[in-house]
C-alpha cells in the first residue's frame, strides 16, 4: 500500500467500534411512517465504500449498502447478498440471490459484485481497504449465466469467506462511475440517501421494495426516514436523547454514566477493542532492547491501569480480535511480564541502565527518556493512563515525554514521523488476519510495520496458519498473539466496551454497524 492509504488503514483500525451485537431497546407497536434519528461523532466523509475509512464512514454506509455474507451477534456467517456459497482454500464461489435490486432500479448481477473486488484490488484505486479489508492479491471473476461470482487469491488463505461479511457492495450506475457516490448512494441496502449536509445531517429515505436483507429482513416495517445527525459533543448527544430529539447514540466518556442509569433508555454494551500500548523498536531506540521492554512492562500494575483507561467500565484483555472471534480462547493470560517494580528495577541494571545524579538512568551517555503518544479524542481515562504510566516509569529511573495529540496527528507521528518511543494505540479488527500487516512486514515508513516489529515466531506462526482454513488454523493464530505478549511488542491492558443507548427504537447493532432492515420505530416515537 501506499504510504497514505497506509495511514487511512490505520485510522480505521484505530477507530473501530466494538464487534459485539445486540438489540437495542423494547418492544412495541410498529411505526413504520415515522423518523429514525441518530448521532454520529463526526462527519463520514467521501462516501464511495471503496474509500470507507473511518467506522463513522461505514456505520453511514451500512443504513444503504448490503454485504455477500452477515454475520449474527456469535460471529456466524449467515446469507446477505449471496445465498449460498462454496469455499475451498483459496477460492470462495457465492451463488447471488435472483431477486436484488439497485436502489436506481438495476438488478444486481455477479459481474457488479465482481467489478466492486477488482475496482478496490486495482492499484489506481489507492483504496485504503485493499490489503485490509480485501486480501491482498484477490481477484473476482462473474459469471453471468450461472449467477455467480467467485474471489480467488494467489495461495490459500485461511478466512476468505468472512473476509466478504464488510464489504459494501456497489450496484448501478455508480459501477463504473464512482464519482455519483461521493456523496449519494447506490446501494442495495433498505434506504437511499437523498440528502448529504456534510456536518450536519445524512437523510435517508426507505425502499419498500426490500425483501433480502439477513434473516429475512424486509422493508415494510422500516421507519420512512432515518437521519443520521452529526453531533460531535457527547453532552449535546446525551441532552438530545433524553430530550427525545435523538433516537440513539453511543458513549465513550462522563455522560455515559448517566445514560446508562436512565431507566427509560435502552441499552447495549458494546465490546470495543483493547486499550493498549507499542513499544518502537528501530535500531536507536531503548525498546528495541527485550529486556527493556520487559523491565517497563512489569514496573506497571496492568489491572489498575486498566481501570483507569477506561474509567472503570472496561475488562481483562484476553486477545487482539474484537468478539465475536473466528478463533476462541484466551492469548493474554499467562504470557503478559507480570507486576514487580523489584524486577524491572533490576532488569534494567542488568541491561547496563544505571541510575544517573538526577535520578534518570543513563547507558553509554544517554538517557532513558522515552517519548510517549497517544490521542487526546478518546476520552479522558486515556490521559490519565498516561499520566500513571509516566509516573510509573520514574520511579524506576525513566524519563517520560508526554505527547497528546489529534488522531490526524498520532497517524503522522505512527507512520511517517516516526517521532515516539512508546504509543497507545487500540486497533480493532474482526480477523487475525487484518493485523499481520501492522505487527510484521517493512517498517514504516515503507510498510504498515509502524513499531518496527520482528517477531520470527509471530512470523513463523501466522504465515503457516494464512495457507489453512480459518478453524484448522486457529491453534496458530491463537499462539501467534502469545508470542507477542511474551516478546513485550505490545501489550494488552484492557477490554474496553462502549454504551449505546436508545430511546423509542429497536434495532441489531453489529461492530457499530446497523442491519438496516431490523430498525423498528415503536408509536409516539
Amino acid at each position: 500500500m501506499k504510504k497514505t492509504a497506509v495511514l487511512a488503514a490505520l485510522a480505521l483500525l484505530a477507530a473501530a467500534c466494538g464487534s459485539g451485537g445486540g438489540t437495542a431497546g423494547a418492544p412495541g407497536k410498529t411505526n413504520a411512517s415515522g423518523t429514525f434519528t441518530a448521532a454520529i461523532s463526526s462527519d463520514p466523509g467521501i462516501l464511495d465504500p471503496a474509500m470507507g475509512v473511518l467506522s463513522v464512514t461505514n456505520t453511514v454506509l451500512s443504513v444503504a449498502y448490503d454485504t455477500l455474507v452477515a454475520s449474527d451477534a456469535e460471529g456466524t456467517i449467515i446469507p446477505g447478498l449471496a445465498e449460498k456459497w462454496d469455499v475451498k482454500p483459496d477460492n470462495v464461489t457465492f451463488t447471488l440471490r435472483k431477486d436484488v435490486t439497485c436502489s436506481d432500479g438495476a438488478k444486481l448481477t455477479p459481474s457488479d459484485v465482481a467489478e466492486n473486488v477488482n475496482h478496490i484490488a486495482d492499484p489506481a484505486t489507492k483504496s485504503p481497504i485493499y490489503g485490509v479489508l480485501v486480501p491482498a492479491g484477490m481477484k473476482a471473476k462473474a459469471d453471468d449465466a450461472a449467477g455467480t461470482v467467485t474471489l480467488s487469491t494467489p495461495e490459500p488463505f485461511s478466512f476468505i469467506l468472512e473476509s466478504a461479511r464488510l464489504l459494501f457492495i456497489v450496484c448501478g450506475k455508480a459501477v463504473k462511475d464512482r464519482s455519483l457516490i461521493a456523496h449519494a448512494s447506490s446501494g442495495t441496502g433498505p434506504y437511499t440517501l437523498t440528502e448529504a449536509v456534510p456536518s450536519d445531517h445524512y437523510t435517508f429515505k426507505a425502499r419498500r421494495d426490500y425483501a433480502w436483507g439477513p434473516k429475512g429482513g424486509t422493508g415494510k416495517d422500516i421507519p420512512e426516514t432515518v437521519v443520521l445527525k452529526v453531533v460531535p459533543n457527547e453532552q449535546t448527544a446525551a441532552n438530545m436523547l433524553v430530550a427525545g430529539t435523538l433516537n440513539t447514540a453511543t458513549f465513550y466518556g462522563p455522560d455515559r454514566t448517566r445514560m446508562e442509569a436512565n431507566p427509560q433508555l435502552g441499552k447495549i454494551i458494546d465490546p470495543a477493542g483493547n486499550g493498549q500500548f507499542f513499544y518502537h523498536q528501530g535500531e536507536d531506540r531503548p525498546t528495541r532492547d527485550v529486556a527493556v521492554r520487559k523491565a517497563l512492562t512489569q514496573a506497571l500494575d496492568l489491572k489498575e491501569l486498566g481501570g483507569i483507561a477506561s474509567s472503570g467500565t472496561g475488562g481483562p484483555a484476553t486477545g487482539l480480535v474484537l468478539n465475536p472471534r473466528p478463533c476462541k480462547g484466551d492469548t493474554v493470560a499467562g504470557h503478559v511480564p507480570s507486576y514487580d517494580p523489584a524486577a524491572a528495577t533490576a532488569a534494567l541494571d542488568a541491561a547496563g541502565w544505571k541510575v544517573g545524579a538526577d535520578g534518570i538512568r543513563e547507558k553509554g551517555g544517554k538517557k532513558l527518556t522515552l517519548r510517549y503518544l497517544y490521542a487526546t479524542t478518546k476520552g479522558p481515562g486515556i490521559g490519565a493512563a498516561a499520566e500513571y504510566t509516566a509516573a510509573a516509569w520514574k520511579k524506576i529511573g525513566v524519563d517520560v515525554k508526554l505527547n497528546g495529540v489529534i488522531d490526524t496527528k498520532l497517524s503522522e507521528s505512527l507512520m511517517a514521523t516516526q517521532d515516539w518511543d512508546v504509543v497507545w494505540l487500540p486497533i480493532g479488527v474482526t480477523l487475525p488476519s487484518q493485523l499481520v500487516g501492522f505487527l510484521s512486514g517493512p517498517a514504516a515508513p515503507k510498510g504498515a510495520n509502524f513499531a518496527h516489529l520482528n517477531n520470527a515466531k509471530y512470523q513463523e506462526l501466522v504465515g503457516k496458519a494464512a495457507l489453512v482454513p480459518g478453524a484448522e488454523g486457529c491453534k496458530m493464530w491463537l499462539e501467534s498473539e502469545s508470542a507477542l505478549f511474551e516478546n513485550a511488542d505490545l501489550v494488552p491492558v484492557v477490554e474496553t466496551n462502549t454504551l449505546t443507548s436508545t430511546r423509542g427504537v429497536t434495532f441489531e447493532w453489529l461492530g457499530g454497524l446497523f442491519s438496516a432492515s431490523s430498525i423498528r420505530l415503536t408509536q409516539g416515537s
